[in-house]
Formats: structure tokens, sequence, C-alpha cells
């Protein structure tokens, strides 16, 4: 064999080594939920001076077609100029979408549920520092078949107050897909259910006329670590 085709053999396979290194150094992207979204979300009770608290969820997630499980990131942040303080975030599940865990935080009894909702926990937070950010992985089940609507309120640490609420904000697709291996949702979207000929959804939970979403808004007001009601509140004066 010449040394010139052994040359160009070894830089074949040295190629061939950084292809495969360069393939497998990248996720398949199962898991990429898109850039997070404040959608759906808006200030309630007023936060402490300095104090700008917000949440994102993906604007994209994605549900197995079988188990019906999804994974969804929740973020709390804080844009303003001082520390938040003892805070909580909570994260709730109404229709079709079901909270099942998420790490790091209590789930809330039943009874303290919101009315309509299936589920719920509560994250607590020390503290949150300006222009910091924290996030949850939060593990849901979603049933294609119904709406499917995420709520998440930022809280002070014995909920008398509700600094921002996004939601209850719908996951959904208007292009069901039941025999593909899983079914991408977009955030803000209204389901259409995976069936022969679109029958209507199913209604359960609290219409939209009650909990609307980008209105004056229903808050999520809460007496002790785990009350939670709805209530409808007056939107706040525009500041001067």
């Amino acid at each position: 064999m010449s040394s010139r085709r052994t040359t160009a053999i070894a830089g074949s396979l040295a190629v061939a080594s950084f292809s495969a290194v360069m393939v497998l150094s990248f996720p398949a992207g199962a898991d990429d939920q898109g850039p997070g979204s404040s959608k759906g979300g808006k200030p309630v009770d007023q936060a402490p001076a300095g104090v700008k608290l917000s949440t994102l969820l993906p604007e994209r997630i994605s549900v197995d077609n079988d188990s019906k499980k999804t994974a969804i990131t929740a973020t709390v942040k804080n844009g303003g100029t001082e520390e938040s303080g003892a805070i909580r975030l909570l994260v709730v599940g109404f229709d079709g979408l079901t909270v099942t865990d998420v790490p790091g935080c209590s789930r809330i009894a039943e009874k303290d549920l919101p009315e309509g909702s299936n589920s719920g926990f509560a994250c607590p937070i020390d503290d949150l520092a300006a222009g910091a950010s924290t996030s949850y992985d939060v593990a849901a089940t979603f049933d294609p078949r119904k709406t499917g609507k995420i709520c998440l309120p930022v809280q002070n640490k014995d909920g008398s107050k509700t600094y921002w609420q996004q939601g209850p904000v719908p996951f959904g697709t208007t292009n069901p897909s039941p025999n593909a291996p899983a079914t991408p949702l977009l955030l803000g979207t209204d389901n259409t259910p995976v069936g022969p000929g679109g029958e209507e959804l199913p209604r359960t939970g609290p219409g939209r006329d009650v909990l609307p979403l980008g209105a004056a808004g229903a808050a999520l007001l809460a007496a002790g670590a785990a009350g939670l009601w709805w209530s409808q509140r007056r939107p706040a004066r525009p500041q001067g």
C-alpha cells in the first residue's frame, strides 16, 4: 500500500470520527421546549418596592401519546432591582393537564385546590436576588381528549398577596396526531381533541368568562400556607 493511499485512508477515518463526535455531541432535541414565554400573565397585587416578579412557560411541549406524560419547565424571575424576600410559586393544573410532581415542592391538598383545578404544588423560595431566576421541572400528564391549562401564581410567603399570575393558560394543538409517537402542544392554544370528526371538547372547571386570560383577571388568593381561592379583582390603576 502506497504512503499516499495510506494517508488518504487515515484522513477519511479522521473525518468520519470527527463527524460521529459532532453527531453525538448534540442532544436529539426531544426535550427542546423552545424559548420561555410569559403569555397569559399579569401583575396582581403590588410587589415590594424594587421587586418585579414574573414567570415563564415553554412555548411548546410534547406529550407521549401512549403514556400521556409530558414535562414542563416553570421559571420564576425577579426583574427588579431589589431582593424579593421569601415568596412561593404555585403550579396548578386544570382540565386535561394534571401536575403529577414538582421536585422540591409540596403537593397542595385536594381540599385546598382552586375551584376547577385537579392538581397543584407549592414551591417555597427563600429569596430571589435582583435579576435572578429559578426554574422547576414539572412532571405532568395531558389528556388529548380535553383542553388542558396550567397556572403559575407567585405569592408572598403566607399567600396573602399574589404579585403575579400566569394563566390559567392553555396548551393545545389544532392538528392532533393520534398515530404519532408524540403530539406537540403550543402555549396559548386551545386543544383540538384527538378523535374522528373533531367532536366538541368536554368542558370542565370554570368557564373562560370566569377565568379570563389577559383581562382584569382572576387572582389566586390564599389564607395560610395552603388555602387557595379564586377571586375577581379590579384592574390596578395606572401608575402616574
